[in-house]
């Protein structure tokens, strides 16, 4: 065994929701002023007991289900988050109990892009020990915005995607490219909370336990490093654009979306969204949108499916697959 297959896959967000019209009456603007800034109508937000765990709880018994499996036939367990449940211990640690998991659990944080990094961790480790992952992202970056930064509040949802993956004899992964760039650490950040800031009363009383972003920054480097790992990834595999059959990409922006398809000529047609519906789910947003294709069955065997993700820090990668599992 060295490649894997999909075996199942699940996804999970609140209930409630929040409209674009209604942040447009907190903020002062017009609704059209932020649908056309980000393609965003409406977004999840937890209530009352739910957390980062719980959606992935939720999301990884999904997946499971689907995959005529249980925790306990699961050889390692990946989670991808920028919010975790608490500084320690690991947020998978919450899953693990809850799902009961046999095998090992950690945790992976590379902000958006963390799913795409879960996922070839995931690969990479499947080579090794070719026995079932469950890969789960999940993030609640709505807890950390601060009610009063209208630029972030517009952006931010949550939400959580897990993906079966068990051992296959063919190698699904035709290429994939992980980078990122440490110097533009404070395009998006939580000052506070970590060792360099412990929290304090006073942190607290500033607001630096919520998360800052240069808005002009993310959008620029978003552009250009989700360019430059797509292209990468296409000339690894000997691809060209137009031979995608479908792009996943973390959903932040629509104008960062249709800026990266423009740049790296891939098809329109190609692409898959649901960011109208459930805003930037971080971690989230790439498996959420995965499990919305696969259960409208626009995805199918053979396909050459182009997962991409950015996120702060920055990082950025895209793994290019063939389809090849359950469908």
């Amino acid at each position: 065994m060295s490649g894997f297959d999909v075996a199942g896959w699940g996804m999970f967000v609140p209930e409630r929701v929040v409209t674009s019209a209604q942040l447009a009456e907190r903020f002062g603007v017009d609704e059209h002023w932020i649908v056309s800034r980000c393609g965003i109508r409406e977004r999840r937000v937890v209530g009352a007991g739910q957390t980062t765990a719980s959606m992935a709880v939720e999301a990884g018994r999904r997946a499971l289900e689907r995959a005529g499996m249980s925790g306990a036939d699961v050889a390692h367990l990946i989670v991808a988050t920028a919010t975790p449940e608490q500084p320690s211990p690991a947020t998978s640690a919450f899953v693990h109990d809850e799902l009961g998991v046999a095998g090992s659990a950690h945790d992976v944080n590379a902000e958006c892009a963390g799913f795409v990094y879960a996922l070839v961790t995931a690969a990479g480790l499947m080579r090794m020990d070719p026995r079932p992952v469950l890969v789960i992202g999940s993030d609640t970056h709505t807890l950390t915005a601060n009610p009063a930064d209208r630029d972030l509040s517009i952006l931010v949802g949550d939400g959580a995607g897990a993906l079966v993956l068990t051992p296959g004899e063919v190698d699904r992964v035709l290429a994939w490219n992980l980078g990122a760039d440490g110097s533009c650490k404070n395009s998006l950040k939580v000052l506070a909370g970590g060792s360099r800031m412990p929290t304090t009363a006073q942190t607290v009383a500033d607001g630096l336990h919520y998360a800052q972003i240069n808005g002009n920054e993310i959008y620029l480097n978003a552009v250009r490093y989700s360019v430059r790992t797509i292209r990468e990834t296409l000339e690894q595999a000997k691809l060209a654009p137009e031979d995608v059959d479908h792009v996943v990409p973390h959903q932040a922006n629509i104008r960062i979306i249709n800026s990266v398809l423009s740049h790296t000529g891939i098809p329109q047609d190609r692409l898959v969204t649901n960011l109208e519906r459930y805003g930037n789910t971080a971690s989230g947003s790439v498996p959420i949108a995965l499990a919305e294709a696969l259960d409208a069955g626009r995805i199918r065997a053979g396909d050459k499916v182009l997962l991409a993700g950015f996120g702060a820090g920055m990082t950025w990668g895209s793994l290019l697959v063939e389809w090849g599992g359950a469908r």
